[in-house]
């Protein structure tokens, strides 16, 4: 009967808020637009073009390690 329940906020809820602030406010809303031309096209480019559509080795650390050689790829490309 005299039982009282705490809320605690998880110690990461305020860096969320304010993300969530940023990201709907009228220039979070603009950059966020430009994100589908970037980040996306990104792994457009990794599935089409390095073989990203299927994993060519069996586990975790061979896998990751494609992803990894992927990423170097694509970082070389955008530098030439």
């Amino acid at each position: 009967r005299n039982h009282r329940k705490v809320v605690t906020r998880h110690v990461w809820e305020d860096s969320k808020e304010w993300v969530r602030s940023n990201r709907l406010s009228r220039s979070g809303k603009q950059l966020y637009r430009k994100r589908k031309e970037t980040i996306e096209g990104s792994f457009a480019d990794a599935k089409e073009l390095h073989g990203f559509r299927y994993c060519r080795l069996r586990g975790l650390p061979n896998v990751s390690e494609q992803a990894l050689m992927t990423a170097a790829v694509q970082n070389m490309k955008k530098m030439a």
